[in-house]
C-alpha cells in the first residue's frame, strides 16, 4: 500500500507540473488558477476599499497606461508562444492607492496595485515600467498558484482546494492569503528569493518587449536601495539584496536589449 501511495503521489506531482513562460522553470501546479480567482477578487476589492484610490488622477492614469501597454506586449508574447490558455485567465486591473508605503504588488489574474509612496523613486514611465514588469511577472509566472500548491501538499497532502477547505477552512484561508501575498491588515508579504529573482528577470524582458529601455532597471534598483537608508523600503526585499538583483539584471541585459531593439 505504501508503494502504491508513493507511486500515486509521484504520478500526481509529475502530472501537476507546469512550465513558467520565458524562463522554462518547472513548477508545482496542483491548484488551477481558476480556483484561486474568486478569492483573489474578494481580497483585491478589500484592498481598494481599505485605501484611497487615485486611479483617475494624472499619476493614476500613468499607472494604467504603463500597465495596459505592458500587458498587451506580454499577452502577444504568450499567445505567440503557446500560452493562450494562460492569457484567457488574465483579467488585468491597475490601480494607484494613496499610501506612504514604498511598495507595489500584483495578485493572481493580473490584479495590480501601486502605492503613491513608490512614485518618487520610479520618477517617470520607464521607472514605473521596471516595477510594473516585476509585478506582472508574478502573475504570468503563477507564483501564487505555486505557493498555494506547495502549501496544500505540505499541510494536507492534497492538491484540491475544495478538499483542503473541507478539512480545515481556516488553515486553507491562511495558506491562500500567504500564497497571494496578503498579510495582516492587507499588508503584502514578500515572495521567496527564487520568485523575486525570477520576477526580476521576466520583468526586465517584459519592459523591453513593451519598448521601455531595460537599461533603466538597474538604475531604478540603485535608487530603491538608497531610498530607505537603514530602513529598506517594503518593496526592497531583504533577500535578495539590491546588489545581487542588479548583477542578475545586468547578466540578462543583452537578451533584454534584443527585445528592446526589436520593439523600436
Amino acid at each position: 500500500m505504501k508503494k502504491l501511495a508513493l507511486i500515486f503521489a509521484l504520478g500526481l506531482l509529475m502530472y501537476s507540473c507546469a512550465k513558467v513562460p520565458l524562463t522554462g522553470r518547472s513548477q508545482l501546479a496542483l491548484v488551477p488558477n481558476a480556483e484561486l480567482q474568486p478569492l483573489v477578487n474578494e481580497e483585491y476589492q478589500k484592498a481598494l476599499k481599505a485605501n484611497k484610490v487615485l486611479t483617475t488622477t494624472k499619476d493614476g492614469q500613468m499607472v494604467v497606461r504603463v500597465g495596459k501597454r505592458m500587458a498587451a506586449s506580454v499577452e502577444k508574447y504568450l499567445t505567440d508562444n503557446g500560452y493562450g490558455e494562460l492569457v484567457s485567465e488574465l483579467a488585468w486591473e491597475f490601480n494607484l492607492l494613496e499610501s506612504e508605503q514604498i511598495n507595489a504588488w500584483c495578485m493572481p489574474g493580473g490584479k495590480v496595485a501601486f502605492y503613491t509612496g513608490i512614485l518618487p523613486i520610479t520618477k517617470d514611465e520607464t521607472g514605473l515600467a521596471v516595477v510594473m514588469g516585476h509585478e506582472i511577472a508574478h502573475a504570468v509566472a503563477s507564483h501564487a498558484r505555486e505557493r498555494m500548491s506547495n502549501g496544500l501538499l505540505l499541510n494536507f497532502g492534497v492538491g484540491a482546494l475544495s478538499s483542503a477547505m473541507g478539512q480545515n477552512p481556516t488553515l486553507t484561508q491562511q495558506i491562500f492569503l500567504q500564497s497571494v501575498g496578503v498579510g495582516s491588515q492587507l499588508g503584502m508579504l514578500k515572495f521567496s528569493r527564487k520568485h523575486e529573482l525570477e520576477a526580476d528577470e521576466m520583468g526586465l524582458i517584459f519592459m523591453a518587449m513593451a519598448g521601455y529601455d531595460p537599461r533603466q532597471a538597474p538604475v531604478f534598483w540603485e535608487r530603491m536601495a538608497a531610498a530607505g537608508g537603514e530602513a529598506p523600503p517594503e518593496f526592497l526585499s531583504t533577500h535578495p539584496g539590491p546588489d545581487r538583483r542588479i548583477d542578475r539584471l545586468n547578466a540578462n541585459m543583452a537578451k533584454a536589449m534584443e527585445y528592446y531593439n526589436a520593439a523600436k
